[in-house]
């Protein structure tokens, strides 16, 4: 697993709610909780390499309207 040094909040003033809300944002932009919760149970050989093939789809799609230049709209 990754060191979790991107994942410090610096305390500022003593507002703790704020640092919680950015907190949260990083780990949710990390994946951490995601990545816990699939090494949590036993995944299926097929179920892997389908969640693999639908990341890679999804990340191929995204790169795609990112080069096109311009919108869907």
């Amino acid at each position: 697993m990754r060191a979790f040094s991107n994942l410090e909040v610096e305390v500022v003033g003593n507002d703790l709610e704020k640092a919680m809300k950015i907190l949260k944002r990083k780990v949710q932009k990390d994946g951490v909780f995601r990545r816990l919760k699939a090494k949590r149970s036993y995944e299926k050989p097929s179920e892997c390499r389908r969640r693999k093939r639908r990341a890679s789809e999804r990340r191929r799609r995204i790169d795609g309207l990112k080069g096109s230049g311009h919108s869907r709209y």
